[in-house]
């Protein structure tokens, strides 16, 4: 019976890392794309039209998407993290398991 708790387990434990490996290479590909268009936008930007600074605007719009993409990714969210998410998960799995209980 141990065993199997503990393959299941290790199961469990290698299905989050997996996942934690998706979420990183998610961000580290949002990030090099965020990059490579920059560089293009700011080019653009200085040949063409160098009295205006616009592409700051860009920057500033797609890199506060880059940053909540990395507090999501590194668990910097205090409220939202992935502690946050299985206690709630284990809340409402108490309640509907009470509520079914008290029907009975």
């Amino acid at each position: 019976m141990e065993l199997v708790m503990e393959t299941k387990n290790d199961f469990e434990r290698y299905q989050k890392a997996k996942k934690q490996v998706q979420e990183l290479k998610g961000f580290y590909s949002h990030l090099l794309i965020y990059l490579i268009v920059m560089i293009v936008i700011v080019y653009i930007n200085l040949k063409y039209t160098p009295e205006v600074l616009w592409f700051i605007w860009t920057m500033l719009g797609w890199g506060i998407g880059v940053f909540f993409h990395a507090m999501r990714v590194f668990n910097y969210f205090p409220f939202f993290n992935n502690d946050w998410e299985s206690r709630k998960i284990k809340q409402f799995m108490e309640e509907e398991k009470s509520t079914k209980n008290k029907l009975q």
